[in-house]
């Protein structure tokens, strides 16, 4: 039986009339009922090097104040603000004063190049910057149609928390305006920016919380993949304040130092992508390894056991049987795991839940705000991306045998379009509404969603078959040799139109054996073959890779750790 859909967003009912009047409320309707709920719960937090915290109340008066100067700076409802540095309390800051203001964040991935940056500028038309204080220079010397270059760091340049504007009376915006423009990262010729309004975030933030994945006031987000994109800004930022919860800002993806953070911050809630739950779970497994196999074994069969009694009995005992491993991970104070960003191997999120960590993997774009489904902390299904978070209506369009389609969807957090790109905008939707997202899968009649891969990767070989490659990369990822894998198709014959697989690898770098050895280039590439002869063994016979390349240099990849296919 279905675990049943949950609410959570019923107690909006008292502050309707009070704090909003529209079916939800904008942003800066959401954190206000936020601070009148928790006003000394602490909200932004840093830990490098020393511990800097802002309550819910000290944040609000930022806001408001950085609200004013942007609004005695000519910004009115609808103007373009963008915000672009390391994630940081100033960072969120500065988009939530733009939405005070009646204005529409730009968030900007901070890792382009600058002439990126100036396009992505060019394009929304944005009058304002906020900037780190490393780009802060550039920007003054290059403003092309800015009026405004503010650092969000102390160093060059007026800084954002001495900005202060006369008291005036702000027109706000309401839950249809255009809330943000999210562009995708690395974007190059024409950039293609999301619409996303109010509504679309709001909404969404609260529908995913009714999967149900409960968050308490007392929970500790971590924000350390980029907060640019839409996967942290919803599913930490917004996510966090919606409910009065802390978000800690992580300032490196560097493993020891997440680890150090983890414990330091006493973290709850931990968001990350499949490469960083992958790395994690990796350390754990060499550590039990290197006890031996004997305690290895006996390990991974209580790890089984723990597994099953989660699934069967809906109870945790992991969390006491493994407190040990847990504790040299920096994981004890975990509530919840989030995967996103990308698949997750069905047998790491297997691991993590019989270690006892409620490990929830979720779904979506930053088209759909981007959260349009979720895995029930107690009613998951290790193969499925999650079922459909409430009023999402998703369906798969043209069907194949196995039921693999396109998954299109429809809700109140599609967004608008894309940004001045009409044309665009037309042919990412069905005639009937549907959103299409170019991912491939099946639902199951619980409404679980599970992909086979994006449409345009499916490989169709010499016997007709589909074949779809982040099928094929998931049997990869426990694999500690392996850096990264991409799997691709290879024209066998052009004139029919088949492909072969190919495997693309990139060994660990300095990857060390059982021994303590360091591999040279040729064992390492033996041993790679072997691993891809293993895994063979394991797919059916139209999913057999039958050309493996052993590369040098690692993939390029983008800020939410994915390799970037187009690039090879």
């Amino acid at each position: 039986m279905s675990v049943p859909y949950a609410n959570t967003w019923s107690f909006l009912e008292e502050y309707k009339g009070k704090f909003f009047t529209g079916q939800w409320p904008t942003l800066p309707e959401m954190y206000k009922i936020s601070v009148s709920r928790f006003p000394d719960r602490p909200c932004f937090t840093v830990y490098d090097p020393d511990r800097i915290s802002l309550n819910y109340t000290e944040s609000l008066k930022l806001i408001e104040s950085i609200a004013r100067w942007l609004y005695d700076k000519g910004i009115r409802r609808g103007d373009k603000v963008a915000v672009t540095g390391k994630n940081a309390p100033e960072w969120a800051i500065a988009y939530l004063a733009t939405l005070f203001a009646g204005g529409t964040v730009v968030p900007i991935d901070y890792q382009l190049k600058n002439e990126e940056t100036d396009l992505l500028l060019k394009t929304s038309g944005a009058r304002i910057l906020f900037v780190d204080e490393e780009k802060h220079e550039y920007y003054q010397q290059n403003k092309g149609s800015l009026e405004t270059i503010i650092s969000l760091k102390h160093g060059l340049g007026t800084y954002i928390y001495s900005l202060d504007g006369p008291d005036v009376q702000i027109e706000q915006s309401v839950e249809t305006d255009l809330a943000a423009i999210l562009f995708t990262s690395g974007t190059t010729g024409v950039p293609k920016g999301v619409m996303l309004t109010h509504r679309n975030l709001v909404s969404d933030c609260y529908l995913a919380q009714g999967t149900p994945l409960i968050i308490l006031p007392t929970d500790v987000f971590y924000a350390i993949l980029p907060i640019h994109h839409s996967y942290t800004m919803l599913a930490v930022f917004i996510e966090a304040i919606s409910v009065g919860a802390e978000v800690v800002f992580g300032k490196k993806m560097v493993t020891s130092q997440i680890l150090k953070d983890l414990k330091e911050a006493q973290i709850t809630m931990l968001l990350g992508v499949p490469m960083l739950f992958n790395k994690v779970l990796a350390g754990i497994i060499r550590g039990l390894k290197a006890k031996g196999p004997v305690v290895y074994g006996i390990i991974s069969f209580m790890m089984a056991i723990s597994g099953l009694i989660k699934k069967v009995f809906k109870k945790n005992p992991g969390k006491k049987m493994f407190k040990f491993i847990l504790d040299k991970a920096s994981l004890t104070s975990i509530r919840i795991c989030i995967s996103g960003g990308g698949p997750l191997a069905p047998s790491v999120f297997k691991k993590y839940n019989q270690l006892g960590i409620d490990f929830v993997q979720g779904y979506g774009l930053t088209e759909t705000s981007p959260i349009i489904a979720i895995n029930p902390v107690k009613q998951f299904k290790v193969k499925s991306v999650g079922r459909t978070c409430p009023q999402v209506d998703m369906k798969i369009l043209d069907p194949d045998e196995r039921g693999v389609g396109e998954v299109i969807v429809k809700g109140s957090m599609v967004m608008l379009g894309y940004y001045n790109m009409p044309e665009e905008t037309a042919a990412s939707f069905t005639e009937d509404g549907y959103l299409k997202t170019g991912d491939l899968g099946y639902m199951d009649n619980e409404n679980y969603l599970y992909l086979t891969g994006r449409a345009k990767n499916m490989i169709v070989t010499e016997g007709g078959k589909n074949v779809y490659p982040e099928e094929i990369e998931n049997e990869f990822q426990l694999f500690e040799e392996i850096e990264q894998i991409l799997i691709r198709g290879y024209t066998i014959d052009e004139k029919m139109k088949t492909e072969g697989i190919e495997a693309l690898v990139y060994p660990t770098p300095e990857f060390k054996n059982a021994k303590g050895e360091t591999l040279s280039k040729e064992d390492m590439k033996i041993r790679i073959e072997s691993i891809v002869s293993e895994v063979n063994q394991r797919l059916q016979p139209w999913q057999k890779i039958n050309r493996t390349t052993v590369l040098d240099q690692a993939m390029e990849m983008t800020t939410t750790k994915k390799i970037k296919r187009g690039n090879l």
